[in-house]
């Protein structure tokens, strides 16, 4: 058995993304910030062996949902982090996440300084089977949901 227990994202600024977060989606700080200065550390630190010997300093956080699902934030800051250009067909393309108020939560993401990416899509006709994508002020793009994968692509 497996299950995803988090998503790990990089961002510009810890403090405005918890904050984001905290806002928008209602994520808690769980463990956090930690601060990571490689100076400090000896040479078998976990972030070194995972970022590679180039790491001097970063910064990272875990948020929680209610539902258990959780994001870890990286604020790489050297190097730097680099906004690079958004490329949908490599590697990772988003995270999704239900939430009880649709409409309520993609207010929320666009006052808060991100965006509503599509439609909000009904995928099973007569059901409150219905989703939309959204973005963080910092391009991750956020699908959001009014059920569980489960139940709204379960027997299609």
């Amino acid at each position: 058995m497996s299950a995803i227990t988090h998503v790990g994202l990089a961002v510009p600024d810890l403090e405005k993304a918890i904050d984001w977060y905290k806002k928008v989606l209602d994520f808690y700080i769980l463990a956090g910030p930690f601060d990571f200065d490689a100076a400090n550390e000896g040479s078998d630190a976990m972030s070194l062996d995972l970022q590679g010997p180039a790491l001097k300093k970063m910064r990272n956080v875990h948020l929680m949902s209610s539902s258990g699902v959780g994001i870890e934030l990286f604020e790489f800051q050297n190097p730097t982090y680099h906004a690079e250009h958004y490329s949908p067909h490599v590697g990772f393309f988003h995270i999704c996440l239900i939430v009880d108020d649709l409409v309520d939560t993609i207010e929320k993401v666009v006052q808060h300084g991100g965006k509503q990416r599509s439609k909000i899509w009904n995928v099973n006709k007569g059901k409150p089977h219905y989703l939309v994508y959204t973005e963080d002020p910092f391009g991750h793009i956020i699908e959001l949901y009014t059920r569980s994968t489960s139940e709204i692509y379960g027997n299609r």
